[in-house]
């Protein structure tokens, strides 16, 4: 068997990450995520205030809360965001925004608010935080499946480790 033959898989491999990173998907992705900030800015900064002076004390401390996890999730989430955005325009290698990104926590803001809290507080901003959550879901998989690629791997290739055992035992060099 010649050493051609047995070239590594990952000099072929596609580069999917890459490809997902500057897809349609990723733009929408983008737009949706620059549109939940925005909305959650206008409602904050208007209906908001009105509905959490009309609170009780608990329900108030509550709102207070969790609008501010509301507007960290979403900073890091945008941050996120721009900086895989500067990588498709060019700006950022992926190597560099995988160094930035270590600033961004992409986990969760805090322990897991009680349905009972949530219950409290005023739809609309019960609304955002649900959207914010399931917008935190998508952009942690699509990191997940973009930084793979560029991560050290952790172990050996199960494959190739099994092709070195075979070559090693009849003898032949790889």
């Amino acid at each position: 068997m010649s050493q051609e033959s047995l070239s590594p898989v990952a000099e072929t491999a596609v580069a999917f990450g890459t490809r997902l990173a500057s897809s349609q998907a990723f733009k929408d992705l983008f737009r949706e995520g620059m549109s939940l900030v925005e909305e959650t800015a206008a409602y904050l900064d208007g209906p908001g205030r009105n509905d959490s002076r009309s609170l009780d004390r608990g329900p108030a401390l509550a709102y207070a809360t969790e609008s501010m996890r509301l507007t960290t999730r979403l900073m890091q989430l945008a941050s996120w965001l721009l900086l895989q955005r500067a990588v498709n325009e060019g700006e950022l290698t992926q190597e560099q925004a995988a160094q930035e990104k270590s600033k961004v926590r992409l986990s969760s803001v805090g322990a897991p608010t009680p349905q009972s809290t949530l219950d409290e507080l005023p739809e609309q901003l019960s609304a955002l935080i649900g959207k914010a959550m399931r917008l935190q879901e998508r952009i942690v998989h699509m990191d997940k499946l973009l930084f793979a690629e560029i991560a050290p791997p952790t172990a050996a290739n199960a494959i190739s480790s099994q092709i070195d055992l075979l070559a090693n035992a009849f003898g032949a060099r790889r």
